[in-house]
């Protein structure tokens, strides 16, 4: 694991939470993106090194949608960066931990991810990114 990549935030309207960390933050957010695959639209601000990330479900299948309905609006993951997902994952498995994902998946802000499953992370869902033109 190289750092923090990212923190991921559940939220019910991304306008109306986009303008609440703005004010947080004391900066703008620098990017949205759909990730249709995952049923979700994201947000992006960028502290120091570490990015947050909205998220705000537009299907109700979606993982987010269940999340908010579960357990409200809220811390959703924690994202490490890593050098390669694939291998990475591979690693991971071999020590033991379940994945949601068995490779790499397309992401958004130009990255491919994959979960780690919460009930191997104490409850902590952990996902794992590369930058798109490293893991293929």
């Amino acid at each position: 694991m190289q750092k923090i990549e990212h923190i991921g935030i559940a939220v019910r309207n991304i306008t109306e939470s986009n303008k609440l960390f703005a004010k947080l933050l004391n900066t703008e957010h620098y990017k949205m993106e759909e990730v249709e695959s995952e049923g979700v639209v994201t947000s992006f601000f960028q502290i120091g090194d570490v990015k947050i990330e909205l998220l705000q479900a537009t299907k109700e299948s979606s993982a987010i949608h269940s999340f908010i309905e579960k357990k409200g609006e809220g811390m959703h993951h924690i994202a490490f960066a890593v050098e390669d997902v694939n291998i990475e994952l591979a690693r991971l498995k071999a020590a033991g931990f379940d994945a949601i994902h068995h490779e790499a998946k397309d992401g958004a802000d130009g990255k491919v991810i994959a979960f780690l499953h919460p009930k191997s992370t104490h409850s902590v869902l952990t996902e794992i990114c590369s930058d798109k033109d490293v893991s293929k």
